[in-house]
């Protein structure tokens, strides 16, 4: 049975020769002595359970501290590798336009000395015919001189005579 704190300031013990009942009084204060220990205990597991919770609370407080410095964190890294990344990806594309011209000049001075070199081989082609030209025209102009020395042979023969007197 528990007292309440009015039920206890309005108890009336019975009087007796030299005052209030003792029996009565000491059961009374068994009753409240009883009840004050059950609050006590109540009371203190309550602070306990109080602490249980502020430590807790703190432990919580304290991961969503981490976590929010993590999470900070991990969204500056994100934004370093970013910025990295597109400071790299800068760098290759210079990088690869460097490449492309130098392959491009390289490619167009290569045409231009093969275009070089096809002239000359044209000129030298152009040469080589006209030499030809010269040499069948050349030895065309002898087996015509030959056929015609063939044709009216010259008086070879009164020479090799003279010749023959020479001997």
């Amino acid at each position: 049975m528990h007292l309440s704190p009015l039920e206890i300031s309005q108890k009336l013990f019975t009087k007796r020769m030299m005052g209030y009942d003792l029996q009565e009084v000491t059961d009374f204060l068994y009753i409240i002595s009883s009840q004050l220990e059950e609050v006590i205990q109540e009371r203190n597991k309550l602070r306990e359970s109080l602490k249980e919770k502020e430590y807790q609370l703190f432990e919580y407080k304290e991961r969503d501290k981490i976590l929010k410095d993590t999470i900070a964190t991990a969204g500056q890294m994100a934004e370093k590798m970013r910025v990295d990344a597109e400071r790299e990806s800068k760098m290759i594309i210079n990088e690869a336009r460097t490449k492309a011209e130098f392959i491009t000049r390289d490619a167009r001075d290569s045409i231009g000395r093969t275009y070089e070199e096809m002239t000359n081989l044209k000129k030298i082609k152009i040469q080589f015919e006209a030499q030809i030209k010269a040499v069948i025209q050349s030895h065309l102009e002898m087996i015509q001189q030959h056929n015609k020395i063939v044709q009216n042979p010259p008086m070879q023969s009164q020479q090799n005579v003279n010749f023959e007197n020479d001997l």
